[in-house]
């Protein structure tokens, strides 16, 4: 974990935290959720956007509406957190930001977390969010999960059981600081240390302890996509910082997904923090990586509409 000084926003928040967090190592997870419920204060409240609290297929979140935006398509949001932390209302704005940018109306799922809930309860609830969404007339290839972090494994693990299990498939994914080595050994844990303000590796394991709490192994395909088939799988769009300690995750992430024949949009962020996009409307390269977020969002929905 950096030991440096913070210039933006996100940094600086992490840098609070992290006081926190030494000061008592020993803290509740119930406290250590009330603080990054404070991740929200990073990002601006978006213009022209309204927001709801619903369901859908049993699995509570917020409905985001973009003024003018297609109703026939959406974003299934999938929040970071670990699987233990953030909530829908940390990540609503961040979402609000990329539904604008795209033109689309967004879902933020309240997903089950663990410990309480153990994987595969996250995905099933993402997928259930699917489900109700394409019964309730959205198409599938409209539907577009996106995580950051552990919300990028639940979006990629959520996909990949759907192709297993032969139900209908979301058109594309799309991943922002993706965390999926449930082995914990990626390189840059330990290279990208110093410049890193919030991940360090005993909060990984922390975490992982927590999900893997039912019994599955580290190496399941669908808790560790690096072990995945990913043949099948729709475009993959990955947003990765060149500083931040889960670099590593995502390289390998393109490179196993390329393997099987995915087509991998990869963008490098550089100097900047782990999920720097909650910085939307308040960092200049938070808004830039939206905007190419959108940009590829709307080249990878055309490539598959028929001519």
């Amino acid at each position: 974990m950096a030991q440096n000084v913070p210039t933006d926003p996100l940094g600086r928040m992490y840098a609070e935290w992290s006081v926190e967090f030494a000061a008592a190592p020993d803290m509740s997870l119930p406290v250590m959720r009330w603080i990054f419920e404070d991740w929200h204060r990073a990002t601006a409240e978006p213009e022209a956007v309204t927001y709801a609290s619903t369901s859908l297929g049993g699995v509570p979140g917020i409905l985001v509406t973009p003024l003018g935006a297609d109703p026939t398509q959406m974003l299934l949001v999938l929040h970071g957190g670990g699987f233990a932390l953030g909530s829908a209302a940390s990540h609503r704005k961040l979402a609000g930001h990329l539904a604008k940018a795209a033109g689309t109306h967004a879902f933020v799922a309240d997903f089950r977390r663990a410990p309480e809930h153990p994987y595969p309860a996250q995905i099933d609830d993402a997928s259930a969010v699917i489900d109700a969404l394409v019964e309730g007339g959205i198409r599938p290839q409209d539907i577009t999960p996106v995580g950051d972090s552990a919300g990028a494994s639940i979006a990629i693990a959520t996909t990949l059981r759907r192709i297993r299990d032969g139900l209908p498939v979301p058109g594309r994914v799309m991943t922002v600081s993706p965390w999926v080595d449930m082995e914990n050994s990626g390189e840059t844990i330990e290279t990208n240390d110093a410049t890193d303000f919030l991940i360090a590796r005993e909060g990984l394991q922390g975490n992982i302890d927590r999900y893997l709490a039912g019994g599955a192994s580290p190496t399941d395909p669908l808790v560790n996509p690096l072990y995945a088939d990913f043949t099948g799988f729709p475009p993959l769009y990955i947003a990765a910082s060149d500083i931040e300690s889960l670099f590593a995750d995502a390289v390998r992430l393109a490179e196993r997904a390329r393997r099987d024949g995915v087509d991998v949009t990869f963008d490098t962020a550089v100097g900047e923090q782990h999920v720097w996009t909650l910085q939307a409307g308040q960092h200049a390269p938070a808004d830039a990586s939206i905007e190419r977020m959108a940009q590829w969002y709307h080249a990878a929905r055309a490539a598959r509409i028929p001519a």
